[in-house]
Parts: structure tokens; sequence; C-alpha cells
């Protein structure tokens, strides 16, 4: 088994039972690398290392540590299957989309600026209590998500790529933009999420309404959100970007009503340590002939 040389303390603590190879992620892959059967890439690595797997020959399959794959998908040759990190970073990525909807509401970055200065403005904030949240993402994420903003007494609608008991599909969409007052993105990219957040989107949510992603940057359409936070009529807190890193001269940086974080929702300590005890659950499940809980392609 491949794993980063930086996480090797990680790998062992959390994978006794499995021979570790470590690896650095910037050369190419050692001697011992060709008798591998599964690969764990660095924690939110880039599709750089995609291009190297065709010099494992007994790759069977690659282990991710985050719960977002689409740096992998389609990538992987025939017979290699995948899996992610999922539910290893979800209670991290909740807390921060809780906390940046509190710090909105409340106006936490005027105050910190004004503390900065020196000045003391007392005003009237808004509160999270009470709000109509609409979670767009029902997995594991979602749920945490769901359950934080529950106890702040905000109502919770969840949709899903289909519908359930409690779960409206994203055909409703259109129907329920205009009857909530935030929107929390919590989806994978895919072909059919990329650029799902369009000017139709942003113009259906009602003015004052407040855009989280924490999901992808390019879930959104960039240009049309500048365009609703620059006219003052919607506010966001945003995760991660398209592009991103954002560039220094990126009009977002400097629109009202943002709050801006880099792409740092599951990074807290303790990270790696769970990653790994949910990637050692997904490789021993899968060298029990099992098909793990977090497989996104591949079959047996």
């Amino acid at each position: 088994m491949l794993i980063p040389d930086h996480d090797l303390g990680h790998a062992q603590a959390a994978m006794s039972d499995q021979r570790l190879l470590p690896y650095d992620p910037a050369d190419p892959f050692g001697p011992d690398a060709a008798d591998a059967q599964v690969l764990v890439p660095p924690f939110l690595s880039g599709a750089g290392l995609v291009e190297r797997i065709a010099t494992l020959p007994k790759l069977r399959l690659v282990q991710l540590l985050t719960a977002g794959a689409e740096a992998w998908l389609g990538r992987l040759p025939d017979g290699v299957a995948l899996s992610t990190g999922r539910g290893a970073h979800s209670a991290a990525t909740a807390e921060w989309v809780l906390t940046v909807m509190l710090a909105s509401y409340r106006q936490l970055p005027g105050f910190i600026a004004d503390a900065v200065e020196r000045r003391w403005r007392h005003h009237r904030t808004d509160g999270l209590f009470g709000k109509r949240v609409l979670v767009i993402g029902a997995g594991d994420v979602g749920r945490h998500t769901a359950a934080r903003l529950v106890g702040c007494e905000a109502s919770v609608t969840m949709v899903g790529r289909r519908g359930a008991d409690g779960v409206h599909p994203v055909s409703d969409l259109p129907a329920l933009l205009p009857e909530h007052d935030a929107v929390v993105l919590i989806v994978p990219l895919t072909e059919q999420t990329r650029g799902m957040v369009d000017a139709d989107f942003l113009a259906a949510m009602p003015d004052g309404a407040l855009l989280v992603n924490a999901a992808r940057g390019a879930v959104v359409r960039t240009d049309a959100l500048v365009a609703e936070l620059a006219a003052g009529r919607l506010l966001a807190a945003l995760d991660v970007t398209d592009p991103e890193p954002l560039p220094p001269d990126h009009p977002l940086w400097t629109v009202p009503g943002v709050i801006i974080t880099p792409h740092v929702g599951g990074s807290v300590n303790g990270l790696h340590e769970r990653a790994y005890v949910v990637a050692a659950a997904q490789i021993r499940e899968f060298a029990a002939g099992r098909p793990p809980a977090n497989l996104v392609t591949g079959s047996y």
C-alpha cells in the first residue's frame, strides 16, 4: 500500500496490519511500488498524481483522504476502484458552516475591523435563530450541518440528488429557493452540479439571503455571484472559490457582504488521524473482498 511519506506515522497508527510503502508525492514511485495494490493520495491532492498511476500495474484501489473525488472521477484505468474519506471531516465542515453563518448574521467581520481601529460602534445585527435554511446535499456532512442548525433554532429543509423521506429532490429547488433565508451548498462537484448556482438560481433567492459554499468553487458561477454581492442584494460565505486560490485582484475580495476562507472547512487539528481511521476501515473491507462503504467507482 502506497502512503504519502509525510503521513506514514498516521497510517501506521491506523493500519498496523498492512504493508506500507511511503512515497514522496513530488517524485516518481520507487521500484517497490510495482507490487502496490492500494494508493492513498495526499490530503487535498490535485490531479497531478493521476497520470502516474499507469506505473502501478497491480493497483486495484485508490483510497482518498477527502470526500471530494472530482480530480479522480473518470480518470482511473479499468479495474481500479475509487473510495473516498467520507465521514472523516463531516463534523469539522459542519462546524465551519455554523461558524460563518453566525459570523455573517452577527456581523463579526465588521466588529473585528472596528476593534482593530479602536472604534466602538454599537448597533443591532441579525441572528441565525428562526432562519429558514436550505441545505443542498443530504449526505454525511449535510446531516451533521442540519443537526447543528436545528440546535441553533433554525429550521432546515434538505435537498438531495433524489428525493427520500425528509429530503426534497433537486427538481424542487425552483419552488424552495424563494422560501428560504439561507442556502448551504454541500454537494460533490459533478457534471450535474458544476455551475448549478447560476444567475437564475441566485435571482430566485430572496433579498438579503445568505449563500454558503462548503462544496467546491465551480458549483457556483462566480460572475453571477459577484454581480449579486456588488448590488448588495445577497450575502455569501465561501470556503471554496472559482478560481482557487483566489487571485489578489479578484473582485470577490472587495464586494460587500462576503466572508472568504481559504478552503479550510475540514482543516482542523487531528484531521489526518481521523482520515486514516476512515481510510483503514475502507481498505480492510476491500482486502476482505467486500465493497467499501465509500466506494465511488469500481466493481469486484
